[in-house]
């Protein structure tokens, strides 16, 4: 059986998501996409070789053709039109951040519950051998009791009228769009859910540049940085135990470089770090899910989860972020 993928959204992120891997794996296929603007979707599918355009969302989630759906809306789109998807009988990857704040997952988690279908968020890097490496080591023990464990990525995004990340309801922000990448890594090293000590916030334009906030795992202090405005990429996780350290430079996409070390006892090894790229992963993972009955890695807890501890990260911070 092959799966019949729907796109939402004429998204920059879609070819290295699904289109350009779905064409080198043959659970997978590009059916169709779906804009708000036709004429983008046409010229999108055009330039893509999708061979269906939708005339609209809901048109592209209503197709019997569309096995899964991948939401490449902005986060403000989410809930809606994943809902929406679910309820059509569609599975659906959800790009990260999963919505705009924890109620809108629990309505989607519902949602998914309800019609019988899979719904997976897309946290593509926690599918790369390097994540799950780090996992493995962080809960085995060899680093001793953990002590301290911090995680950033800060991406220079320059402010431009327009610009998705930098709209507020639209779901922009620094913590957002980077942030959750942490909050989800260190709760995936953890194992559980953390205290938020504090946070603060450096606003512009309506969102957040840049947010930093302290966390607490039991009795390991935790760390968490985000921003828009660094001068370079950064995207860092370190954790400390009574024996040793494991430090990753880019758990976010090995592929494109990465140094993985562990020193214990004074003894430092280098971890590999080759592997498929994580959106190749991702999309593998994905049909051992829908096709060979894989449970899935990240679940609807960990979904909620993650979007309520950014709900608590902006609140300790004193940013007001309403949404239905």
């Amino acid at each position: 059986m092959t799966i019949r993928i729907g796109i939402l959204g004429a998204a920059k992120i879609a070819p290295p998501v699904v289109i350009n891997p779905a064409r080198d794996n043959p659970d997978f296929e590009v059916v169709a996409v779906g804009a708000r603007d036709p004429e983008r979707a046409r010229a999108y599918a055009a330039e893509h070789k999708i061979p269906n355009v939708a005339k609209d969302y809901e048109a592209l989630v209503q197709r019997e053709d569309v096995d899964l759906v991948y939401n490449a809306l902005p986060p403000a789109g989410h809930a809606r039109w994943t809902i929406a998807a679910l309820q059509a009988g569609k599975h659906v990857l959800c790009e990260k951040p999963f919505a705009m704040n924890a109620a809108q997952v629990r309505r989607m988690n519902e949602a998914a519950a309800k019609s019988g279908r899979k719904l997976v968020e897309a946290f593509h890097y926690r599918h790369h051998t390097v994540m799950k490496q780090a996992v493995e080591i962080s809960r085995s023990g060899e680093l001793g009791n953990l002590v301290r464990v911090d995680a950033d990525f800060s991406v220079p995004i320059p402010y431009r009228e327009g610009e998705l990340r930098w709209t507020r309801e639209h779901g922009g922000g620094a913590l957002m769009d980077l942030g959750c990448y942490p909050a989800h890594a260190l709760r995936s090293v953890m194992g559980s859910e953390p205290r938020v000590l504090g946070a603060s916030c450096i606003l512009e334009h309506d969102v957040d540049l840049t947010t930093r906030a302290e966390l607490e795992f039991g009795a390991v202090s935790s760390s968490l940085t985000c921003s828009m405005a660094p001068g370079r990429f950064i995207a860092n996780l370190k954790l400390r135990g009574e024996k040793g350290t494991m430090e990753i430079a880019n758990y976010i996409a090995p592929q494109m470089g990465c140094r993985f070390t562990v020193t214990v006892d004074g003894e430092e090894r280098s971890e590999p770090t080759a592997g498929p790229a994580t959106y190749v992963a991702q999309l593998a993972e994905l049909g051992d899910v829908l096709l060979r009955g894989k449970s899935q890695l990240i679940t609807a807890a960990d979904s909620l989860g993650n979007m309520s501890l950014i709900d608590a990260i902006y609140k300790a911070a004193g940013v007001s972020r309403e949404f239905e």
